[in-house]
């Protein structure tokens, strides 16, 4: 467990910039799509039995829900302190949090409550859903929206389907999906008959509310989202993998394990049946000021995440040879997709291959303070832009304006 003293130290060492080491997650379900610049002899690291690293979390305290064979820390972001030593960003944000996040938030909020991913496929991930709060909190969680952008710098390749099933198909009924929670032990239980594919574009988004069914593509996703790994599979057969029933009931009340009409009625129906499903849930990313101004000032930032009051996200770039200043009313995780420099007096850097376990000088969170007082950050390359995703926990009141909850 992290002291206050130890903290208050690294904070100040960095000036308000913490740096992390990769929080890497496998999942069972899933083929890993190789883009994540982890080697290859690394990808199951956790052992076969855990399937491959196709995920990694950012300035997470949140901790992974893989089953019995989770290790303590899986998912878990470390503070990595300037002597070498280590500790957890959650015991830090639990013992002193008031020195991250702020006195307020922490009123607010009583910790950082986003978490942020990317996650990394060969294929599409089952239909799925996420629990509204009503639903996950009678399993002791929370409920969880979530939000897609795919980095174009990430996304060099395709690899197999990037398509994402989003919602169900007009005029589909409960009765439709009850037969296909029916079928499941029959192989595929046919769930994408009734759903609409969308051709993922590199540089766009989406936002996913709790209860509406997707099946994420095979981009690789930088994905906000709350603070929360709950989710119901509702496809039993994908690209000839089996989903078991397991995974559709793991945040379930026992007794309703299998009570097909308690099941359907987690899912926002209407949400998924409407029929400008993309109109109101594809997001283009949104520059923060007029873009001939900010490359005046040597950068360009853009929303790539916005609508909610749960999360935001934005991307910066740095343009070569420049140094800025860049303030931000509340605290921030920080990864990079290109290039390298410095955040504060903190070196950055966009690696190439990553072995497990291994530091990295990608990845940091900055504490509202240095937020608010602004960060330099200076990109030394004459020719390579130093590109970073900043993600907001709630409350950020910047992306207030661009709500679309209210």
């Amino acid at each position: 467990m992290a002291s206050r003293a130890q903290v208050q130290q690294a904070v100040e060492a960095g000036e308000g910039v913490l740096r992390l080491a990769p929080a890497w997650v496998p999942r069972s379900f899933m083929i890993p799509g190789r883009r994540l610049k982890l080697h290859p002899n690394d990808l199951y690291a956790f052992g076969g039995h855990r399937g491959g690293i196709n995920e990694r979390w950012f300035s997470s305290t949140t901790k992974a829900s893989n089953g019995p064979d989770t290790t303590p820390d899986e998912g878990l972001s470390y503070v990595v302190a300037n002597d070498g030593s280590k500790f957890l960003l959650k015991d830090a944000v639990e013992e002193a949090g008031e020195l991250l996040l702020g006195k307020d938030v922490m009123e607010r909020e009583g910790g950082w409550n986003i978490l942020c991913k990317f996650f990394d496929n060969m294929g599409p991930i089952p239909h799925h859903m996420h629990q509204s709060d009503a639903f996950a909190n009678l399993v002791g969680h929370k409920g969880k929206p979530e939000a897609y952008y795919f980095p174009p710098q990430y996304n060099q390749l395709n690899n197999n389907f990037p398509h994402t099933y989003m919602g169900l198909e007009p005029g589909t009924t409960k009765a439709d999906l009850k037969r296909c929670l029916e079928r499941w032990n029959e192989g595929d239980n046919g769930i994408l008959l009734h759903a609409r594919a969308y051709l993922l574009e590199p540089g766009s988004g989406w936002q996913i509310d709790p209860g509406i069914l997707h099946a994420p593509g095979s981009l690789v996703t930088y994905e906000p989202q709350v603070n929360s790994d709950v989710f119901a599979m509702f496809q039993s057969e994908v690209e000839g993998r089996i989903v078991g029933w397991e995974l559709l009931v793991k945040d379930v009340l026992p007794e309703h394990h299998h009570d097909l009409d308690y099941l359907i009625s987690m899912l926002d129906w209407e949400a998924n049946v409407n029929p400008n499903f993309a109109m109101k849930h594809k997001t283009h990313p949104k520059p923060v000021k007029p873009i001939e101004e900010m490359e005046a000032s040597g950068y360009r930032e853009k929303w790539i995440t916005y609508g909610t009051k749960f999360y935001s996200a934005k991307e910066l770039t740095v343009l070569p040879g420049q140094t800025v200043t860049i303030t931000d009313p509340v605290a921030y995780g920080v990864i990079l997709t290109q290039g390298h420099g410095t955040v504060g007096k903190t070196p950055v850097s966009t690696p190439s291959m990553i072995r497990f376990g291994q530091l990295t000088e990608d990845e940091i969170f900055v504490t509202a303070a240095a937020a608010s007082a602004g960060v330099v950050i200076h990109n030394p390359s004459t020719v390579d832009p130093l590109v970073m995703l900043k993600h907001f926990g709630p409350g950020n009141p910047d992306a207030e304006p661009l709500r679309k909850d209210k």
